[in-house]
C-alpha cells in the first residue's frame, strides 16, 4: 500500500524543508482561561498535535508548548458561572487572581486549566503547559518588556498601517495592574527610556511607579505578547483562528513586530476554522456561556472517533459536531472507514492509504491494532439496550460470541455507555421505545387484530425453522398477503403490540432480537 500524505504530513514536510534539520521543532498553542474551555478551542490543540505526530512519524523530536494566558484581564463574567456577584468584583483584575466560584481550585484560572488538561489527557494529547502569570510575575520577560517600550515607535508604525484611526500620542505597548486596586484600566503610562515607568489608574486614580526589572505587575498586550513569545520560545509552528488570521489582524501585525522588534522569525502558520454544534448556531463563546466541552462530546463519541472527525477535515474547513440522529451516521462512517483500513470493504489503494493515515492519527497512542476491532453497530446497539432497558450486562450477552479480546470488550463497553447516554439525553422521541412488559389492547381494526392472531400462529409453528431474519421476513409477508393488509398497516399493528408505537426498529431483525417467548407473548 502506498503511503498517504495527510495535511499534517504536508505541514511537517514544509517545516523540515523551510527550517532545515533541527534537533527539536517547537510547536505552540494557547488559550485564555476566561471561562470554560470549549470544544471550539480544542481545534487549535488538535491541529497542533496532528502536526507534532506527523513530525514524530518522520523521526523528528518535538516540543509542544501550550500557553495558558492566565495573566490576561478578567473582562466579562460568563453567564454559565455560579457566584456571579462575587466574580463581578474581580473585573479588570488578572484571571489568575480571581477566586474559583466552584471552590475546588486555588483560582478561577486553575479551575478551567485543570479541567481542560484532564480532557486533553483523555484525548491522548501530551503537551508542556506554560503558565504565563508565573512567567510574567517572575520577571522571565522583563528584558522583552523593556525592549518593547524602547521600540514603541516601530510598533506604532506597524499597527497604524492597519487602523482607521492612528494610536494616540500617549499610547504605550504595555499593560499595568494597579498596585492599589489590582486592575488594569490605566489612564496613562510614562516610560523613562530606561527601565522605569509611572502610571495613573483610571479606576481608583492611584499614581504609581514601577521598576520593570523587578515589578510583577507589567504585561504586554496581545499584539505584542504573541510575537514576543514566538521569539522567546523559538516557535517553529503555531496555528491561528480565522479571527486572528484576517488581513490587518493580530497575525498580520505579529509578523512585522517579531522581526523588527524582537529579532525573531515568523513561525510556519496554519489557519483553522471554527467548530459549531449542530442545532446551536453561531460560534461557541466562553464569555457568553453557549458552549460544549470536550467532555460533553466524549459522552457521545469515543476519543478515537473525535480525533478521526478532526483528522478528516482540513484545518481551514469549518464543520459542526452532531448530537442528533446524525450521531448514528457518524458511527457508521467511522466503522466503514475502519473496514476500509483493514481491507474488509473494497476501495481504491489511494483511498485505503488515506483512510489508514487518518486512522493512525485518530489513535490515542499512534498505533493501530493488528486485527480489525469488533464493530457493534451504534444503531443496533441502541435497539438492544432499549430492549434490555439500558442494562449493559444483559446487552453484552447478545454480543458475547463476538467479543474475542480485551480490545473488543473495551470497544463494546465504551459504545454501550455512550449509546445509553445518547438515548437518555439526545435521541429524538420517535427513536425511543420500550418493549411492553405485558400484552396490551391497542386500538386496531378487526382486520389488523385478525392479522396479529394469524401472525402469532405462523411464528409459533415456524420459529425454529428460521435461519435468518430474511426467513422471518418472508414468513411475515406471507401472512400479510393472506390477511389482505397493506404492509404499513400490518407493521403498525405489530409495533403497537410490541412497543405501543406506530413505528420502530427494522421489524424482522427486531423480532429476532427480542426472541420468540417475548414476541409470542405480546402478540
Amino acid at each position: 500500500m502506498s503511503e498517504a500524505q495527510h495535511w499534517a504530513d504536508f505541514t511537517a514536510d514544509r517545516m523540515i524543508k523551510q527550517l532545515g534539520d533541527k534537533d527539536v521543532y517547537t510547536l505552540a498553542s494557547g488559550i485564555t482561561p476566561s471561562g470554560v474551555v470549549h470544544f471550539g478551542n480544542f481545534r487549535e490543540v488538535i491541529t497542533t498535535e496532528f502536526v507534532a505526530r506527523a513530525l514524530k512519524s518522520k523521526g523528528k523530536k518535538v516540543r509542544f508548548i501550550f500557553s495558558w494566558d492566565d495573566y490576561d484581564t478578567f473582562r466579562k463574567v460568563p453567564a454559565n458561572m455560579p457566584e456571579q456577584e462575587m466574580l463581578a468584583k474581580y473585573m479588570y483584575q488578572p484571571i489568575v487572581d480571581t477566586p474559583d466560584p466552584f471552590k475546588t481550585e486555588e483560582s478561577y484560572a486553575a479551575h478551567h486549566q485543570k479541567n481542560f488538561e484532564a480532557q486533553l489527557k483523555k484525548m491522548g494529547i501530551e503537551l508542556e503547559p506554560l503558565y504565563q502569570a508565573k512567567k510574567y510575575r517572575s520577571g522571565t520577560y522583563k528584558n522583552e518588556i523593556i525592549k518593547t517600550l524602547k521600540n514603541r515607535q516601530k510598533i506604532v508604525d506597524i499597527l497604524n498601517k492597519h487602523r482607521t484611526e492612528p494610536l494616540s500620542d500617549d499610547w504605550q505597548p504595555l499593560s499595568i495592574y494597579c498596585e492599589k486596586c489590582n486592575r488594569d484600566d490605566i489612564k496613562t503610562i510614562k516610560f523613562d527610556g530606561d527601565h522605569k515607568i509611572s502610571y495613573e489608574c483610571a479606576l481608583c486614580n492611584h499614581q504609581g511607579n514601577e521598576d520593570l526589572l523587578t515589578t510583577s505587575r507589567a504585561k504586554l498586550p496581545w499584539r505584542m505578547d504573541w510575537p514576543m513569545r514566538w521569539a522567546f520560545e523559538g516557535v517553529d509552528f503555531e496555528p491561528g483562528g480565522k479571527d486572528h488570521s484576517s488581513q490587518g489582524g493580530s497575525y498580520t501585525t505579529a509578523k512585522d513586530i517579531v522581526a523588527e522588534v524582537y529579532g525573531g522569525k515568523v513561525p510556519i502558520y496554519l489557519q483553522y476554522d471554527f467548530v459549531s454544534v449542530k442545532g446551536m448556531g453561531g460560534k461557541m463563546s466562553s464569555s457568553k456561556g453557549n458552549l460544549v466541552t470536550v467532555n460533553d462530546v466524549l459522552d457521545i463519541y469515543q476519543p478515537e472517533m473525535i480525533r478521526w472527525i478532526f483528522a478528516n477535515y482540513k484545518s481551514n474547513v469549518d464543520f459542526g459536531i452532531s448530537f442528533d440522529l446524525d450521531v448514528i451516521k457518524i458511527y457508521e462512517d467511522y466503522d466503514r472507514s475502519e473496514r476500509i483500513v483493514y481491507g474488509k470493504e473494497p476501495n481504491s489503494e489511494k483511498k485505503q492509504a488515506m483512510a489508514k493515515r487518518v486512522y493512525e492519527l485518530s489513535s490515542l497512542d499512534g498505533t493501530i491494532p493488528p486485527e480489525m476491532p469488533f464493530q457493534p453497530s451504534f444503531r443496533h446497539l441502541t435497539n438492544i439496550l432499549q430492549i434490555y432497558e439500558g442494562d449493559v450486562t444483559r446487552a453484552r450477552g447478545f454480543y458475547a460470541d463476538d467479543l474475542k479480546n480485551d480490545h473488543d470488550e473495551k470497544r463494546f463497553q465504551e459504545r454501550a455507555k455512550r449509546a445509553n447516554y445518547w438515548l437518555e439525553h439526545y435521541a429524538p422521541e420517535e427513536f425511543k421505545f420500550s418493549v411492553n412488559k405485558k400484552p396490551v389492547n391497542p386500538e386496531l381494526s378487526d382486520t389488523q387484530k385478525s392479522f396479529l392472531k394469524q401472525l402469532k400462529m405462523a411464528l409459533q409453528a415456524q420459529w425454529g425453522q428460521f435461519k435468518s431474519e430474511n426467513d422471518l421476513h418472508e414468513a411475515m409477508y406471507k401472512v400479510i398477503h393472506e390477511a389482505g393488509l397493506e404492509p404499513a398497516q400490518a407493521f403498525t399493528a405489530v409495533y403497537q403490540a410490541l412497543i405501543s408505537k406506530e413505528k420502530g426498529p427494522k421489524l424482522a431483525n427486531f423480532l429476532m432480537t427480542i426472541g420468540p417467548d417475548k414476541v409470542l407473548g405480546l402478540l
